[in-house]
């Protein structure tokens, strides 16, 4: 039997000045991969597949903070997956590991030449390149992907690039975006956020103590705080909740600001269904599957209590659907 502990380790690197342990000579995929949508999957994948063909390893080149936020200020763009989240998402895809570069001033002005032989050749030594149709780097996006492989061939690296990408929807013209997920979720329309990303919206995050109005209402909540930048539309939803990394229950869950009670700060309160325990401190990820109703005041505890139980049983009939999952 193999020892468990010689398993590859994912390996999560924040700008090393050489390789890291084991990545040297990797195949990388580069871009922002907020997301992780269909479109990122394709080149991610194209990556991995490479990077077996050549026995070498494979990893993703990756910015943070995310450009916008750096040009516009905190909190400019919805991150659909904050960095822990993009670093566990990407574990799940068998790679290697994530390098991530800072997106500062030195960055932002780097020439697209001046980034190929700095970043890519010099310091992480890369075998080969794999890119989005859309990928531009370097001061004022000047390096193109034709650009990429015109230096590739001078500086001895492979470069691939991967078409556009359609998202799952009815409208087969529309590519798979971070840009139109974001505007779904923030109608509220994580159904078509999932067809458009490939998978679920999630949020994850530590438990925290809340006021444990749920809980005096009959509906015990676990408690997380979204990254500042979410804009997810508040409301109730439909939700599936995984715990300890692997347990998955069915739920409904309210992000929002209370305003029954306090209007206070945006919270994700997620309802367990046939769960007992104690979640505080752990981390959970709650994956946001289908819209029940915008968030609302009510008159009473009484009035907000019978809505719960009627949001909970529209919960259950929507988490039994067929394209639930």
């Amino acid at each position: 039997m193999a020892d468990p502990s010689s398993a590859k380790k994912f390996v999560a690197a924040v700008d090393p000045a050489v390789p890291p342990p084991g990545l040297a000579g990797a195949v990388v995929a580069i871009g922002n991969f907020d997301g992780v949508h269909r479109g990122h999957l394709a080149v991610i994948k194209r990556a991995r597949t490479l990077a077996q063909e050549l026995n070498c390893p494979c990893a993703v080149l990756t910015f943070e903070p995310h450009p916008a936020d750096f040009f516009k200020g905190p909190n400019t763009i919805f991150r659909l997956t904050p960095r822990d989240a993009k670093a566990k998402a990407l574990e799940q895809l068998g790679i290697d590991g994530m390098i991530v570069i800072t997106f500062d001033k030195v960055l932002a002005s780097l020439p697209a030449e001046a980034f190929i032989v700095e970043i890519l050749v010099r310091r992480l030594k890369i075998r080969a390149v794999v890119a989005g149709y859309d990928f531009h780097f370097g001061a004022g996006r000047s390096g193109s992907p034709a650009l990429l492989k015109e230096a590739g061939k001078r500086h001895g690296f492979a470069v691939e690039i991967v078409e556009r990408v359609p998202a799952a929807t009815a409208d087969i013209n529309e590519a798979a975006s971070s840009t139109a997920a974001r505007a779904a979720l923030e109608a509220g329309d994580v159904e078509d956020a999932a067809q458009l990303l490939g998978h679920p919206f999630a949020v994850m995050g530590k438990v925290v103590h809340g006021q444990e109005l749920g809980r005096t209402l009959g509906f015990p909540t676990a408690n997380l705080l979204p990254d500042p930048s979410c804009r997810l539309r508040h409301g109730v939803y439909a939700v599936r909740v995984v715990t300890g990394g692997t347990k998955i229950y069915a739920g409904v869950a309210s992000y929002g600001r209370r305003p029954t009670f306090d209007n206070g700060q945006a919270l994700l309160e997620a309802f367990l269904f046939d769960f007992s325990g104690d979640l505080y401190g752990e981390t959970i990820e709650v994956l946001f599957i289908g819209w029940i109703r915008a968030e609302s005041k009510f008159a009473s505890a009484a009035a907000l209590i019978a809505q719960m139980q009627r949001d909970e049983a529209r919960a259950r009939e929507l988490l039994r659907a067929p394209s639930a999952g």
